[in-house]
């Protein structure tokens, strides 16, 4: 089975391989002994865009494997199981 997230592949790998630069870039910021605040406030920015991802991936799976099992009367029920157990994982982190 085809992944939710497959037609928007290019761009979340895109944008993880900019999450990775600012994870890159927060190493540089302790490695330099960066003020607390300013190594923080990045820290806030890439935990902001995982979500965002995170969000993204959420959505195509609703869209596309919930949407698709509601459709052909497969297992949709479990699918939204599965998601809301994924949310909730995401509120935690």
């Amino acid at each position: 089975m085809t992944p939710g997230y497959h037609d928007d592949k290019d761009q979340i790998l895109s944008r993880l391989r900019r999450i990775e630069g600012q994870v890159r870039g927060l190493q540089r910021q302790v490695e330099t002994d960066t003020y607390c605040i300013d190594v923080l406030t990045q820290l806030a920015a890439v935990t902001k865009a995982l979500q965002g991802v995170g969000l993204r991936l959420l959505d195509d799976h609703l869209r596309h494997c919930v949407a698709g099992a509601a459709a052909n009367g497969g297992r949709a029920e479990e699918l939204v199981h599965e998601a809301t157990k994924a949310v909730e994982r995401l509120l935690r982190s």
